[in-house]
């Protein structure tokens, strides 16, 4: 019933459509990068694991995925509710996933609804990289209790799983 309600709600769909936007861009920024490239090859990461997890890349930089995706007042502020910025005390909102690889998180119905990003190594310069793993905030779409990674993904391998492995990490 809660599934329905919000599939029937258009604020809900235009909030489906800015995640599913975020994660085509951050897997064509993986494309460009051979930095994360380089990464995920050096964990076992391959194409074909990449391609089936929707893996991408935050681009370095506080204004990406704002200046790709935000194009009006309207989209950043779908962006904004879906997770994707974070604001500065002064009030400057930019973006809360930079130079990090990408874990899109997937519904039960295999649409994203949030995002994992791990950070590839500490900057040359000395900034601080923030947390290993951030992840989106809970938001109309996303409860982390809720929700597990990869899941989507294992019942699409097989309707019929008789066990899992939970595991930590992406």
């Amino acid at each position: 019933r809660e599934t329905q309600q919000r599939n029937q709600n258009n604020d809900t769909r235009d909030l489906f459509n800015a995640l599913e936007a975020a994660a085509r861009l951050f897997q064509r920024n993986l494309d460009g990068s051979e930095k994360a490239k380089a990464y995920l090859d050096g964990r076992g990461v391959d194409a074909a694991i990449r391609m089936q997890f929707m893996i991408g890349y935050a681009a370095d930089g506080y204004s990406a995925l704002k200046d790709a995706l935000g194009t009006d007042e309207r989209r950043m502020k779908l962006l904004d509710r879906a997770g994707l910025f974070s604001k500065n005390d002064r009030g400057h909102v930019y973006d809360k996933f930079r130079d990090r690889v990408m874990f899109p998180i997937h519904d039960r119905r295999g649409r994203v609804i949030a995002f994992g990003g791990r950070v590839l190594s500490a900057p040359a310069d000395g900034r601080d990289a923030g947390p290993k793993y951030l992840n989106s905030p809970e938001t109309a779409l996303f409860h982390k209790g809720r929700e597990l990674y990869g899941l989507w993904q294992a019942r699409q391998a097989n309707q019929k799983l008789e066990r899992l492995i939970v595991v930590e990490g992406y």
